[in-house]
């Protein structure tokens, strides 16, 4: 604007002003004029600063501190002359005196003294411990938001330009609360001067009213002492004004609104405390000896304004529902949500009414840190990373107590937990003295009993195993995981999986795909491993046997063989082999010879065996079972690379828990001893 345009014209004519008032004087209607001057621009100044947003929007404020400052103080001597030769100095001061003062000048004194002291104590000694405060915080900040700026710069989120202005930012923020940290000491050696220029006025004026004038000493004191404080006044409320700015300045932070605003808001945010207030402030206008009429005056005043503030949130809630809904039907009727759901989530837990607290962390409910250490666990034993597991209520579909557990929207295991009770399970050896509801560990089958919480200790003095709801369920999830993690495991996360591969092995990846292997080829070879349980964790080796083998064979079986015996000396120590001598069963040779054969009569897929012979192998596979398992450790049955696949699709059907393993995925450092042959026939 073209005013604001003048302002060095106008500054530079003002300190020529102030320089001149110090050494010339000045008539008394002059004087009146900037007395006035001072008090209007000191009050622009005040609520300027009440719609600032941030501080830097009045970056100009400690040098405009400094002028005003020595305006005041020119105002100071320039009065001071007028006061003494001429024993008035003008209106302005005339009139603060007396309508101050009154008749009785002790009272402009003490007013005069508390305005002083105010100023000095509580808000310039406040703004200048806050604007230092300040001034190191910021200055110990810098360091952080250059790198902060460095690092947006370097990832693209800003440009250059926009960069150069955040650090043009940062070093205005810096001197400005610095310069604020130096104004403030002006304004308190304002109010000292204050204090010195009122007790020298007084003395100079008692002087010079009773040895040059001839006055009566209670004359002059009544004179001089009225035109003092009406000075002191004239100048020190302005100077008050200035004290308050700057303290409302420096302790303003950059919340994107004014400070009426802000106060408004936020205190008018929470209607219930203006309710207790106007509870309150009208009890005690109730209370015998108070003066009734303003507490409870005060107390109906704001018990209208939280009606009308709870009303207006009541409204403003109502139109958010609205809002919401309409928002929401509106998102119906895009083509897009009908796929949202149609959409599949990998894994799911649905709980019950009763199980809900399990998964709430505001009532104590663990289950979804223990889902996270879950994932962390498999990825670390199988090399997969498992989605997110969604959690979700089914009050109208289940029990109180019951959960299911869903794979790609299919239930597959389900349990019933008692959260206010915990499981037992007794080890063997331990005296089932304990009363509870009997029932059996949902991941194992294990019998085990829900007990009373207070018979916790009881439980584990007797030697058994005492566990909490949500770990049963977490273990159960587990369980239910690793049987299932082949059917995660799909072209997308197997892309994730070899793009993190490419950033260390370029070479590799790019060899193997889409050169000799398609993505899907290699899906089906990871989840055939997944599905037996052998960890893919190292999949630098895995797909360094792909690349080896893909040249000769392209079938996922053959692939599959030739990862597992890659990862010998990973599978010998998965399953224990190492630490033996471990009892193990091996396949009759003439069993393999048949399973081969049945496989060729088949033309793939499950051997063609009659019923004689599966009923044969169930039974041998039952005894070897009863023979090999204990300790802990998974049956392990061992046979010929070559038929290992398909012996493994058999087995799976009739002795599920039991793995097969080829000779050759075996290392140097196995220690087995063979203790039971599964054969096709009884006479075996």
């Amino acid at each position: 604007m073209a005013v604001a345009k003048q302002g060095d014209l106008a500054l530079a004519g003002g300190l020529v002003l102030v320089l001149a008032m110090l050494v010339v004087p000045i008539p008394a209607l002059l004087l009146d004029l900037l007395l006035s001057f001072n008090l209007a621009f000191s009050l622009l100044v005040l609520l300027a600063t009440t719609y600032l947003v941030r501080p830097l929007d009045l970056a100009a404020f400690p040098s405009l501190l400094l002028v005003l400052t020595l305006f005041r103080l020119s105002l100071t001597v320039a009065s001071t002359r007028l006061i003494l030769l001429n024993a008035s100095a003008g209106q302005v001061i005339g009139r603060f005196g007396e309508f101050v003062i009154g008749a009785n000048p002790a009272i402009g004194v003490v007013v005069f003294l508390i305005l002083v002291l105010v100023q000095f104590l509580v808000i310039t000694r406040g703004a200048e411990r806050i604007a230092e405060v300040a001034a190191r915080f910021t200055l110990d900040a810098m360091p952080g938001k250059q790198m902060a700026i460095d690092a947006d710069l370097q990832a693209g989120n800003i440009t250059e330009e926009e960069a150069r202005e955040r650090r043009r930012l940062i070093q205005r923020e810096a001197d400005f609360f610095g310069a604020m940290d130096g104004a403030s000491k002006f304004v308190r050696g304002d109010a000292i001067a204050a204090l010195l220029v009122m007790a020298i006025d007084v003395v100079g004026g008692l002087l010079v009213g009773v040895l040059q004038r001839g006055m009566p000493l209670a004359d002059a004191l009544n004179l001089y002492l009225v035109l003092t404080v009406g000075q002191g006044l004239a100048i020190q409320i302005p100077a008050l004004l200035i004290s308050i700015a700057a303290g409302m300045l420096v302790t303003r932070s950059a919340s994107g609104t004014s400070l009426g605003e802000e106060v408004g808001g936020q205190l008018l945010a929470y209607p219930r405390a203006l309710g207790m207030a106007a509870g309150v402030v009208s009890v005690m206008g109730l209370v015998p000896g108070l003066p009734h009429l303003p507490f409870l005056g005060l107390g109906a005043l704001l018990a209208v304004l939280t009606l009308v503030l709870r009303n207006q949130r009541e409204r403003e809630r109502a139109e958010e529902e609205r809002r919401r809904r309409e928002e929401e039907l509106e998102a119906l009727r895009r083509p897009e949500s009908i796929f949202n759901l149609m959409r599949v989530d990998p894994l799911e837990v649905e709980l019950g009414y009763s199980l809900i607290p399990l998964a709430d962390a505001r009532q104590g409910g663990d289950l979804l840190e223990r889902v996270v250490m879950i994932r962390r666990q498999v990825a670390l034993d199988l090399g997969v990373v498992i989605p997110p597991v969604r959690v979700r209520d089914n009050i109208a579909g289940l029990a109180p107590n019951a959960y299911t557990i869903k794979v790609r929207g299919v239930e597959v295991q389900g349990g019933e937990l008692y959260p206010n009770r915990l499981l037992a399970m007794n080890p063997g050896d331990a005296p089932s003295e304990l009363e509870g509801i009997p029932t059996r560990e949902p991941a194992f089958g294990l019998p085990a009993l829900w007990i009373a919480r207070e018979d916790r200790d009881r439980a584990e003095m007797a030697g058994w195993t005492v566990v909490e709801p949500s770990a049963v369920l977490a273990t159960h999830l587990t369980e239910v995981i690793r049987a299932n993690a082949h059917l995660l495991l799909g072209r997308q996360e197997v892309r994730e999986m070899l793009d993190a591969l490419k950033e260390t092995h370029a070479a590799l990846v790019e060899e193997l795909t889409p050169g000799l292997l398609s993505l899907g080829e290699i899906q089906k070879v990871l989840a055939n491993l997944v599905r037996e349980g052998v960890s893919i964790r190292d999949l630098v080796l895995v797909a360094e046997a792909l690349a080896d083998h893909a040249r000769t064979s392209r079938d996922t079986d053959y692939l599959t063989e030739m990862c597992r015996q890659a990862l010998a000396r990973v599978i010998t120590r998965q399953f224990g082999l190492d630490r033996g001598p471990r009892p193990v069963a091996t396949l009759h040779p003439e069993a393999e010879k048949a399973i081969l054969e049945g496989v060729e009569a088949a033309g793939g897929g499950l051997p063609a065996l009659d019923a004689r012979a599966l009923k044969a192998l169930s039974r041998s596979l039952s005894a070897a079972m009863a023979k090999v398992a204990g300790g802990g450790h998974i049956p392990v049955l061992l046979c010929q690379a070559a038929a290992r696949p398909h012996v493994r699709r058999l087995v799976e059907k009739l002795a599920p828990r039991m793995a097969v393993l080829s000779y050759a995925e075996l290392d140097e450092t196995a220690r087995i001893e063979p203790v039971a042959t599964v054969t096709l026939s009884d006479d075996a």
